[in-house]
């Protein structure tokens, strides 16, 4: 007699869903793992589920790193009733990484290192023990995931391949330069618009990454990909204010560096 659970089993019992109310017309989402990346990816897996079954009343779906948030009508269904649909459409649609969800793009962004545009990246490298040249090529290299939008549609992005953490700035800047790419941990974002921040910058990319005369204002959503390839300093007069456009599916062939999705390495 085997022992091993069958895939048609394995169906009933998908992991375990946490919702919670949040004020009179929202539910907070949260799937539990102890696996931080696999929360994360099933997360990600739910929004899609969520977006391409829409449960009646949902009004919004806001993504958080590791939650979702439901906002509803509330004269048209009660938390408990949204509540029991999304579990019964999480029954029958698989949340682990790599299940077939809603199209993905991934997008090779281009950076610009320089004096100027770099201000962290020395104190990056002494932060983590390596050469500023080692801190990019490590950069260049990851394969982030969009797990949000923050504050006016900056894509803060996970899975960035440091050796450790890297800590937030002793003194927030007043004001960052839009296209300036900054790091925290071992997450990444990217400034669309002068304001504040305390995440420390390494580079800057000369596209134009949220247009609110576009419709949409921005191209990328999460679960998207990115990759970040350092360009020369020549490049930025060619590609200044190139908005950000995804062309293809990820995996699909490239546009070029001008904000197109390329194939992964």
């Amino acid at each position: 007699m085997t022992t091993h659970t069958a895939p048609a089993e394995r169906l009933h019992h998908p992991p375990e869903l946490e919702a919670e109310p949040f004020g009179d017309s929202a539910l907070m989402l949260r799937v539990k793992n102890d696996d931080a990346d696999f929360r994360r990816a099933a997360g990600g897996r739910l929004r899609d589920v969520l977006l391409d079954v829409r449960p009646y009343g949902v009004l919004d779906i806001v993504a958080g790193v590791e939650s979702l948030l439901v906002e509803f009508d509330c004269l048209a269904v009660t938390h408990e009733q949204l509540a029991q649909t999304i579990r019964l459409a999480v029954a029958g649609n698989a949340l682990e990484p790599g299940a077939p969800g809603s199209s993905q793009s991934l997008f090779v962004i281009p950076m610009v290192v320089s004096e100027e545009f770099s201000p962290d990246l020395q104190g990056v490298a002494e932060e983590l023990g390596m050469s500023p040249e080692a801190v990019l090529q490590q950069f260049q290299s990851s394969v982030l995931t969009i797990n949000l939008l923050a504050a006016a549609m900056a894509p803060m992005m996970g899975g960035v391949r440091f050796p450790g953490q890297v800590s937030r700035c002793a003194e927030p800047r007043t004001n960052v330069e839009p296209g300036s790419v900054m790091v925290a941990g071992t997450n990444a974002i990217i400034q669309p618009f002068p304001g504040p921040s305390g995440w420390k910058v390494i580079g800057r990319t000369p596209l134009t990454i949220c247009n609110i005369r576009e419709d949409p204002a921005t191209s990328y959503k999460p679960g998207d990909l990115v990759r970040f390839e350092v360009v020369p300093e020549h490049d930025w007069s060619r590609l200044e204010g190139q908005f950000l456009r995804a062309a293809s599916s990820a995996g699909a062939s490239s546009d070029g560096p001008e904000g197109g999705n390329r194939d992964l390495p």
